[in-house]
């Protein structure tokens, strides 16, 4: 059972009960006459050997409200994009997929590196910033979702809690953020959000001092979950960053343009369950010591925005006080699992929690030794405005990949 708790400054809306799938989507079909709605899928290749995404399309094929999907495909060579191709086929006429490595879109970057406009790196932030460009192109929608794709316990009815109060005409959200409960196999999950980002963000309260953006940001359930859902006016006129900073980066761009009136936090499913990052104690460019780095910049780089200023004095009252707090939630989960029957290593947990420590430390010599880095991918405003015909193109060579895909599959 759900509570029902407002905490924050922005709305929650609770999973009170389940209810039947077939009702929300019939609503969400009749309102997408009105606010037509896009999902962008952003997957590597090797996700479609996996088990997650296979389910998932199996499922979006029975989902009929949307008016298109947009699959961004990374790491893939021509043969692979063929397969691709099939792969996706079931999902119809409504679905497109961006070969991100193929010519027509990589001579199209090259356009755009041209003016220094290109991301800087492949990964999932250029995907999804690929497909939000795709969005736009075709005008499609009006209303764009997004989730991931290693999603292992995915259902029709998490993409339907996504949209919904992007389309009721009663709502006025611009931005809505999905949530969940990583509990899975009989264990407490979600580690980076547990013990990493709710401790860091307390502490920077501590040391900074209480702001409109950290309450915000404390305010989210799940603040690094891959799903949300925005308007196309947020999709067109929002910088997202390039590394694992992306959802802590697009959260910082919707508190930048919107008042917490228009965001929202939506339970979007009763369990939750996909891919696990390894920690990588002693390597901090993989795992999650690389992802906890990448998030502890992109908090440093938002916060020098208000004016804050950092100092290796600074990072090193943050790291101390965040050890505190994270220790502290180590014990506050270890009970919560106890009490449900659920396992949580204490060990490893507070061994996690080093790994954090260090990242913390690592992040801020970065931070000061490269304050003017960057790592933010433009607008596509910008692009229009550098390239008025850009868009135009960009949906001209999705439309010429697709075109030819499909004849050599006749």
């Amino acid at each position: 059972m759900a509570d029902f708790h407002q905490n924050g400054i922005i709305t929650t809306l609770h999973r009170l009960y389940e209810r039947p799938i077939d009702d929300l989507e019939s609503e969400l079909a009749k309102y997408s006459r009105r606010r037509p709605m896009s999902l962008i899928l952003p997957c590597l290749y090797s996700e479609l050997e996996g088990d997650a995404l296979p389910a998932i399309v199996e499922a979006l094929a029975d989902v009929d409200y949307l008016s298109e999907i947009i699959i961004g495909l990374d790491g893939a060579s021509a043969e692979q994009y063929a397969h691709a191709h099939d792969f996706f086929s079931g999902l119809g006429p409504r679905h497109r997929l961006l070969w991100n490595d193929g010519p027509r879109l990589q001579s199209l970057y090259d356009q755009l590196d041209s003016e220094g406009l290109a991301p800087a790196r492949p990964g999932k932030g250029a995907n999804v910033w690929n497909c939000m460009g795709y969005f736009l192109a075709s005008g499609r929608g009006r209303v764009l979702a997004m989730h991931d794709c290693d999603i292992r316990t995915y259902s029709r009815d998490l993409l339907a809690r996504l949209f919904y109060p992007m389309v009721h005409p009663n709502f006025t959200y611009k931005f809505a953020k999905g949530y969940y409960a990583r509990v899975a196999e009989g264990s407490i999950n979600g580690r980076v959000v547990r013990l990493f980002m709710t401790p860091i963000l307390r502490a920077l309260t501590t040391v900074i001092g209480h702001m409109d953006y950290l309450d915000y940001m404390d305010s989210f359930r799940y603040p690094l979950s891959g799903e949300c859902a925005m308007s196309a006016s947020v999709a067109e006129s929002i910088r997202i960053p390039s590394d694992w900073g992306l959802e802590v980066g697009i959260l910082a761009e919707v508190h930048r343009t919107y008042g917490p009136n228009a965001v929202c936090q939506v339970d979007i499913a009763d369990r939750y369950d996909h891919k696990h990052q390894d920690v990588s104690t002693h390597e901090a460019n993989n795992g999650l010591a690389k992802m906890s780095a990448d998030i502890a910049k992109a908090l440093y780089r938002k916060l020098a925005t208000y004016g804050v200023t950092m100092n290796p004095e600074t990072i090193r009252t943050i790291k101390a006080v965040y050890l505190r707090n994270a220790l502290d939630a180590v014990e506050r989960f270890y009970f919560d699992a106890q009490i449900n029957g659920l396992t949580l290593d204490r060990h490893k947990e507070e061994k996690t929690v080093e790994v954090f420590v260090e990242s913390i430390i690592n992040a801020g010599e970065e931070y000061l030794a490269n304050p003017m880095e960057v790592p933010f991918m433009p607008t596509w405003n910008r692009v229009r405005a550098a390239f008025p015909d850009f868009l135009d193109h960009f949906y001209d060579a999705v439309e010429a990949d697709h075109d030819e895909a499909v004849g050599k599959r006749r």
